[in-house]
């Protein structure tokens, strides 16, 4: 075999070696339709038109669905639509205020999967994952003000006599609580996050006064602790408010004896 014949083998054993190594790039599929055309028909086919019947005919349902009566959805959606308002655009309209915050307010009542709560709303899974954490967002951000922890040893005291007054229960300065709030195990955590119930969870604590408003919200705490609300309360940041508690006091008024 002539050294020139052995050359041209040898170049082509290397191009096909080389075309081997080059991968044809990956082709994006192109969807089939912008949007399913049930998805167009959301004013007709979506909750927002039961809303409106249960407003008018069946005022416990909507409080049911939406976990609130209508006075108060309405000041919440009064507050959060300026947060969630989208601009409608040539090719289509945008979600309503009204509709992001109900179907928001539902998949936190109901649990339900984006899969199944389109059916409900008439939205797509995929915009139901952007927009139900928008306006979560909003919620905490206009309601967050309302949520304060007394900073000084009279509001404390005016908590404990709340208490007092009205559940005959002195020198307690909030009824305090926790739960369990179930997640998927995180990537590499182990046992972090494994709680007692045999599941993984993170820790929501709440503190309420006695009117049941929250004085203190904290969430975030691994299921796995045994003392979460202890944790719980050190995570807070507002943890330096409560050095000003007020020293107990014994209080006998209650007791009465008999002549």
């Amino acid at each position: 075999m002539s050294v020139n014949l052995k050359r041209a083998l040898l170049c082509v054993i290397i191009d096909e070696l080389c075309n081997d190594d080059i991968q044809e790039p990956t082709q994006i599929k192109r969807r089939k339709v912008w949007s399913k055309s049930w998805y167009l028909n959301r004013p007709e086919l979506s909750h927002s038109n039961l809303l409106k019947e249960l407003e008018i005919s069946a005022p416990s349902d909507l409080k049911n669905f939406l976990r609130m009566d209508s006075e108060t959805y309405n000041e919440l959606l009064r507050k959060v639509s300026p947060f969630i308002k989208k601009q409608d655009t040539i090719m289509r309209d945008a979600i309503s205020p009204n509709e992001r915050l109900s179907a928001t307010l539902r998949f936190l009542a109901s649990g339900q999967t984006f899969e199944d709560l389109k059916f409900l709303t008439a939205i797509s899974p995929q915009s139901l994952g952007v927009l139900i954490m928008e306006t979560c967002s909003a919620i905490i951000k206009v309601l967050k003000p309302y949520i304060k922890l007394p900073a000084t040893e009279d509001e404390w005291k005016a908590v404990a006599t709340e208490f007092g007054d009205r559940w005959n229960f002195p020198n307690c300065i909030g009824a305090l609580d926790g739960k369990h709030v179930q997640i998927k195990k995180p990537n590499c955590s182990g046992s972090y996050y494994f709680n007692y119930k045999k599941t993984f969870s993170i820790v929501l604590l709440a503190l309420v006064s006695a009117n049941y408003e929250f004085l203190m919200v904290e969430a975030g705490a691994n299921g796995r602790v045994s003392d979460a609300e202890g944790k719980c309360l050190q995570n807070n940041k507002n943890n330096g408010n409560f050095v000003q508690l007020p020293i107990p006091q014994l209080k006998l008024s209650f007791l009465k004896c008999k002549p």
